[in-house]
């Protein structure tokens, strides 16, 4: 494979692992509704505070369960629609429409080719031979995986045949119209040589399950996987191959069969409850899930905070407080933890893979003690919902574990930035520049700089966003001015690929990328 291939191939991947947050951002927060709803109307939260036996109080907070609940039993919907989005480069919305569609076709495809193969399981056997009812279909049980395909589909389909025109007679059903007619015929196809590969694959997803569900070295190594994964955006990839897959492992409850991580702790956490036997299982689920983040966002990341304000220089002190205040905070209430890792990583790999190490040891240590806490997200809410109002979490091992590594975190990173002299925020030999426009919100100014800095608006092919980053595709990557790239208040600027660049922003990433386009669509020498 060529390197301009390679390179392509490498974008490809990074933007289906940016597709994959969308449905992930709806799940994290209606989870905490769904985890809280289901914590109060357990019989010894009641018990424990007499007040939440209140009638009506039971009745909201049961509805808010069921209502959550919707969202935890239509994932491969969510994942369908937020692949074909992210995936797509044009007309998303029909892109998302047939995704939906295809999702449809998949589901009925195989379940003719089940009837017709004489494998369509009775209604007592479906459980047992990865079979399930989805959207009144029975099917196999793809989970996530299904919606994935479909949006996948439904993506390529649109980009390829969004503006196809075909002969007078048939002109009604050219352009955006044929894209959910061309997904339809595209997922029959691929539904019916998916029951021939299911098997193989599952399989092969069992193999590596042996490894990752190992015990200790299976919780290391996908620590590892997360955190090394990070700069190229595809660690959610890695999580939800965990989460709705067999390489996450098969769990029986109560005699229905879950795949993957996370459809198991649905059941437990939002419907059986610590009272029930099978809550001796979420330690097993939770050692792959949120408590390990925890450690990262509420522990790690303010030790480094706090070591990178320490060893900076007295002159920027004032100024980086700010930065390394918002750095630490982000992660904290919001689950981002790139603004942070990314003022190190490119210029400390060293000081980087001893910080995934020291996150990934943490993280064993948890499993080894039985700890339960968390869900998808590793925030200071879901710390209190998951791990305080929820019995038998042994959410203590996270204070027991979490105190002495963020004090291990703090000197090994104090000393490190001294030793080598790293240039982390606040130690570089220039006054510090400040991001003064990204507090005051003025993205308008924040897009003019980066416009201009990168090359002018002739020197822009493509401008997208992630959780954290700007990535801009570039005619050349030369014409880049990184030092007035530092004018826009960004914390990181990195070339993942030739002409291509990457400007993190932090969580408010949206706002300029928004801010850049409009200042794009006054200049129409570029396409958007």
């Amino acid at each position: 494979m060529s390197k301009g291939k390679r390179e392509r191939f490498s974008e490809e991947i990074q933007r289906f692992g940016r597709s994959l947050l969308l449905p992930i951002a709806v799940m994290a927060p209606v989870g905490m509704v769904l985890g809280l709803a289901s914590a109060l109307v357990q019989g010894y939260m009641i018990a424990r505070l007499p007040f939440l036996g209140n009638e009506v109080l039971q009745q909201i907070l049961i509805g808010l369960r069921d209502i959550a609940s919707v969202i935890f039993s239509n994932i491969p919907v969510l994942f369908a629609m937020g692949v074909a989005y992210g995936v797509s480069r044009k007309e998303k919305g029909i892109a998302v429409f047939s995704s939906i569609v295809s999702y449809l076709i998949l589901n009925g495809t195989i379940n003719v080719w089940l009837k017709t193969t004489g494998n369509l399981a009775p209604a007592s056997e479906m459980a047992q031979l990865g079979q399930g009812m989805v959207l009144g279909i029975q099917t196999l049980r793809l989970e996530a995986l299904g919606g994935i395909i479909s949006g996948l589909l439904a993506a390529k389909m649109t980009d390829r045949f969004h503006e196809i025109q075909l002969p007078v007679a048939f002109a009604f059903f050219s352009g955006k119209k044929f894209v959910p007619i061309a997904s339809i015929g595209a997922t029959m196809g691929v539904g019916l040589v998916i029951p021939f590969l299911w098997q193989y694959i599952t399989k092969a997803l069992i193999s590596m399950s042996s490894i990752i569900l190992s015990g200790p070295i299976g919780v290391f190594i996908n620590i590892v996987m997360v955190r090394l994964l990070i700069p190229f955006g595809l660690h959610h990839v890695w999580s939800s191959l965990l989460r709705f897959t067999p390489a996450g492992g098969t769990y029986l409850i109560e005699g229905e069969s879950f795949v993957g991580v996370l459809p198991a702790l649905n059941k437990i956490l939002f419907e059986l409850g610590p009272e029930h036997e099978a809550w001796a299982m979420v330690p097993d689920l939770t050692r792959f899930m949120a408590q390990n983040q925890m450690l990262v966002t509420l522990f790690m990341i303010p030790a480094i905070g706090l070591a990178m304000y320490r060893t900076s220089y007295a002159k920027n002190k004032p100024l980086v407080k700010g930065i390394i205040f918002t750095m630490v905070l982000t992660p904290f209430l919001g689950n981002i933890t790139e603004p942070m890792e990314f003022s190190f990583l490119f210029i400390a790999p060293l000081l980087y893979v001893t910080y995934v190490v020291l996150a990934a040891t943490g993280a064993v240590a948890l499993a080894l003690m039985g700890t339960a806490v968390g869900y998808i997200r590793g925030t200071i809410f879901d710390f209190a919902i998951f791990g305080l109002l929820y019995e038998n979490t042994r959410w203590y091992n996270l204070l027991i574990v979490g105190i002495p590594l963020a004090i291990v975190t703090y000197y090994v990173f104090a000393w490190a930035i001294v030793k080598w002299n790293i240039a982390t925020p606040g130690r570089e030999d220039e006054e510090l520049a400040d991001n003064t426009l990204l507090r005051d919100k003025n993205y308008d100014e924040v897009a003019r700089i980066v416009i201009e800095a990168i090359g002018g608006k002739s020197n822009i092919l493509s401008v997208e966003n992630c959780v954290t980053r700007l990535r801009i595709d570039l005619n050349d990557m030369h014409a880049v001015d990184k030092e007035r790239l530092k004018d826009s208040g960004t914390s990181g600027v990195f070339f993942p690929a030739k002409n291509h660049i990457h400007i993190v922003f932090g969580p408010n990433v949206e706002f300029v990328k928004n801010a850049v386009d409009k200042q794009m669509a006054v200049d129409k020498q570029v396409p958007l």
